[in-house]
């Protein structure tokens, strides 16, 4: 169980870390996160509006962010959001997609554990 309130700080603070390689300046300060809530759970839910809707950045851009937020600790679980962009819908396919995958390597990881 985590305090949402740090555990949304800590987030932001590492949000900072993903910089826009075309403008040179972190997401946060861009103001392309929106809506980030945190539960007691550590389960998060926010939106990434890419500065454009044709963004040329914004599928790998989406996927740093994805990451970023997964490695801050005591994050359990994340509902990223893409809006904005004109292929949003695809994109959150995408991230849905990768999503899954890293749920089932987590679960195969846990399973597959060596035990005395």
């Amino acid at each position: 169980m985590s305090d949402p309130e740090q555990l949304r700080a800590a987030i932001l603070q590492r949000l900072t870390r993903v910089i826009d390689p075309e403008t040179g300046v972190d997401i946060v300060r861009m103001r392309l996160i929106e809506d980030l809530t945190v539960d007691e759970q550590g389960r998060i839910s926010y939106t990434f509006r890419p500065s454009s809707p044709l963004c040329p950045i914004a599928v790998p851009l989406a996927i740093e962010i994805r990451r970023a937020v997964r490695t801050v600790p005591g994050v359990t679980s994340q509902a990223l959001r893409v809006e904005g962009y004109m292929r949003s819908a695809e994109l959150n396919a995408l991230l849905r997609e990768l999503e899954d995958e890293q749920d089932r390597a987590a679960a195969h990881d846990t399973s597959t554990a060596w035990q005395p």
